[in-house]
């Protein structure tokens, strides 16, 4: 790859024989690729909310949402303002995520049920929707 091609802000994607360059890609699509921290981060572009609001609004349980939270934290994702004795959390980047998760749409129009088929997939977190059609009948 060129470096004219290549964004200096992170590692060359494109090098894939180098496991140590991809690993944060890998880590950061780790981390969104948890339904549950998923849901935090839609409901954070909503605005700032506190654990207890983001445990009210989701129906998990505050330190499930707690660990959650520190994750995307932990990530760069997710900022955190006191707010009393309380903590408000925001997206860190919005602009960026609703970049990635809107991509992450127009991959999905185009593969369409393709993901949630992989059978390397089943069990990553991903249903296995492939016997719904069978199980209706």
């Amino acid at each position: 790859m060129t470096s004219d091609t290549r964004d200096e802000s992170g590692p060359d994607l494109h090098e894939v024989d180098d496991e140590a360059a991809i690993a944060p890609a890998a880590a950061l699509f780790r981390a969104l690729g948890d339904p549950a921290r998923l849901l935090i981060v839609q409901h954070l572009f909503r605005g700032p909310h506190r654990v207890r609001d983001l445990t009210d609004h989701l129906g998990l349980a505050q330190s499930t949402v707690s660990a959650h939270v520190a994750c995307l934290r932990e990530c760069g994702l997710v900022d955190a303002a006191p707010d009393g004795r309380s903590t408000r959390y925001s997206l860190s980047q919005p602009e960026r995520l609703t970049a990635l998760l809107g991509a992450t749409e127009d991959l999905l129009a185009v593969t369409g049920a393709a993901v949630t088929l992989c059978r390397h997939l089943r069990g990553a977190h991903v249903p296995d929707t492939a016997g719904d059609d069978e199980a209706a009948r």
